[in-house]
């Protein structure tokens, strides 16, 4: 006994030190990206904006004025053509403005824009893995049924989210809320460590630290188990968190991963379209989604902007199926010309071992699972987690037609009865989500937002900030978390509604990124809201009063943020 203990001892002390090895590297790794694959790829880019710039004023220097004459021409159809397009008002606005405000460069750029390779390549590549693993989501008729009886409403989100999600609408699911990413991360530790058949994890930010090394230790030691580990990172998200090549030797250890839309020193609009989704799938039993990405920010283990509020589901049960399913389409996409696989395998084994559904209990009748986990289930003061009579998970993608995370959003804000309360980072609103929210308000309905009070992007705070008079004066009611940085995405309505995921309340979420949710109906979205009046009360109501003492330069700089926000 004693030389087992010893012998395992000695292991879990080699693990440590190269836990420390990898992570010192790491660092030395980060600091020489910095200044040379980040600095290379910013001159490269200011080269090619150089050769644009030099093109256009030695163009017009030659032939002004017919150069000026036929652009003019050209900036006047762009603009007609650009008012009759079917997209955002805010995008029209914007966009009319660069092409009329500078003739040449606009029009050159605009056209630039529509035209793009990169982009039209990444579409071409996206749609056709939706259209092809479209045939996996397999509704459920019985359900379907049962829904148009008893919440109609639920019924005709889960038609939308069919046809322009790839998702549709479960039952007996069992739902964890997790307040802080501190409770999210001790609870992730445990499920991965009990991982059998395969750990998917999709995350935009991943960085070495607490938090990112307590993970890879568990995934280095889950593939020497015989575990199958995916791991699909954002490269601009993790642009200067990782090492150049950091991907390679991850796939050297085992672990398969992939690097979603890797930043290239080229010109293209598909830069723009990022992989925000936080996903973790185990054994297709358990998946957990939220705001809290792979860095010791989002667990108050590093301090960045005061106190940092972010918040997480986790799911067991038959909703685990839809996560599964988004992560694979999207690993798909990533691996481009890569063979494609079977994904049926992965799609059947969303019911955790002894799991009854339909009561939302394991069979002996203890809610949730046995051990130290089970007693947390049981204990609303560690975590709240209670039956959940149906799950919607929901994903949204910038190369559809359709914005389906704005969509849940206002479908909450439109059907609201008594409430709908909001915690966002961002509130940086287009016309549809002002239109909505303000009516709520003046309909009588009690709408809070609460937004961080310090910003990890002062413009955006700027923006948001301008939003304050127009929303205040309808009935909408803000507040600003006084402790530091709010980073959770969710929504929450009367008492049985509630949505947690990835969409910030910002143009680059609704319309640019890969984002990610859960919409629950019924009773766990107590928890959500008995989090968001927790958190209410640390924060601050903000009025017209505080908004006019803002200083006329910060007034109007918000104002001015706030016409270029499409395009920030």
């Amino acid at each position: 006994m004693e030389q087992e203990r010893s012998q395992f001892q000695e292991k879990t002390e080699e693990l440590k030190d190269s836990a420390r090895l990898l992570k010192d590297k790491s660092k030395r790794l980060v600091k020489r990206a910095i200044f040379s694959r980040i600095l290379l790829v910013a001159l490269l880019l200011l080269v090619q904006l150089a050769i644009l710039g030099f093109a256009y004023f030695r163009l017009s220097g030659e032939a002004a004025p017919w150069v000026l004459a036929g652009f003019s021409v050209l900036s006047f159809v762009l603009a007609v053509y650009i008012v009759n397009r079917d997209i955002n008002p805010a995008f029209k606005l914007i966009w009319t403005l660069i092409v009329v405000a500078f003739p040449v460069f606009g029009a050159v750029l605009y056209l630039f824009v529509q035209s793009n390779l990169g982009a039209r390549a990444m579409r071409k590549r996206t749609n056709s893995e939706m259209e092809r693993s479209a045939h996996l989501l397999q509704p459920d008729p019985a359900l379907k049924a049962e829904l148009e009886e008893r919440v109609p409403e639920l019924a005709r989100l889960s038609d939308y989210t069919e046809r322009y999600g790839c998702s549709t609408v479960y039952r007996d699911t069992r739902v964890q809320y997790f307040p802080l990413g501190e409770d999210k991360f001790e609870e992730m530790k445990e499920r991965l460590s009990e991982a059998k058949d395969f750990i998917f994890l999709e995350y935009f930010i991943v960085q070495g630290g607490v938090m990112w090394d307590a993970i890879l230790e568990i995934l280095l030691r889950k593939v020497r188990e015989g575990v199958e580990v995916r791991l699909l990172y954002d490269g601009m998200g993790c642009l200067t968190r990782l090492p150049g090549g950091y991907d390679e030797w991850l796939n050297r250890q085992g672990i398969k991963t992939r690097v979603f839309s890797p930043v290239h020193p080229i010109l293209s609009t598909h830069q723009n379209n990022r992989d925000h989704r936080k996903i973790l799938v185990i054994d297709g039993k358990y998946a957990f989604t939220g705001g809290i990405n792979l860095a010791d920010e989002y667990i108050n283990a590093k301090e960045l902007f005061g106190h940092w509020k972010d918040t997480a589901v986790l799911l067991e049960g038959p909703a685990v199926r839809g996560f599964t399913l988004m992560f694979l389409q999207l690993w798909n996409v990533a691996g481009k010309a890569e063979p494609v696989e079977d994904y049926s395998r992965y799609l059947d084994c969303s019911r955790p071992d002894g799991y009854d559904g339909a009561a939302g209990q394991n069979k002996d009748g203890a809610a949730g699972r046995e051990g130290p986990a089970a007693a947390k289930l049981q204990n609303p003061a560690a975590a709240s987690a209670a039956p959940c009579t149906y799950v919607l998970p929901y994903g949204d993608n910038p190369m559809g037609t359709e914005q389906v995370g704005e969509t849940v959003y206002l479908d909450i804000l439109y059907k609201a009865r008594k409430y709908v309360h909001i915690m966002t980072p961002y509130l940086v609103l287009d016309n549809e989500l002002v239109k909505a929210l303000t009516t709520a308000a003046k309909s009588g309905i009690d709408v809070k937002i609460i937004i961080p009070h310090i910003p990890d992007k002062p413009y955006a705070f700027a923006v948001a900030r301008s939003f304050y008079p127009d929303l205040i004066s309808c009935g909408v009611r803000i507040y600003e978390y006084t402790p530091g940085f709010i980073h959770a995405k969710s929504f929450v309505s009367d008492d049985c509604k509630a949505t947690v995921g990835t969409v910030n309340l910002d143009f680059r979420s609704l319309y640019l990124h890969f984002e990610c949710g859960a919409y629950l109906y019924g009773s766990s979205a107590a928890a959500v809201e008995e989090d968001f009046q927790k958190t209410l009360a640390l924060s601050r109501e903000m009025t017209l009063e505080d908004y006019r003492a803002l200083s006329g330069w910060n007034r109007l700089w918000g104002r001015v943020l706030r016409l270029m926000a499409p395009v920030m």
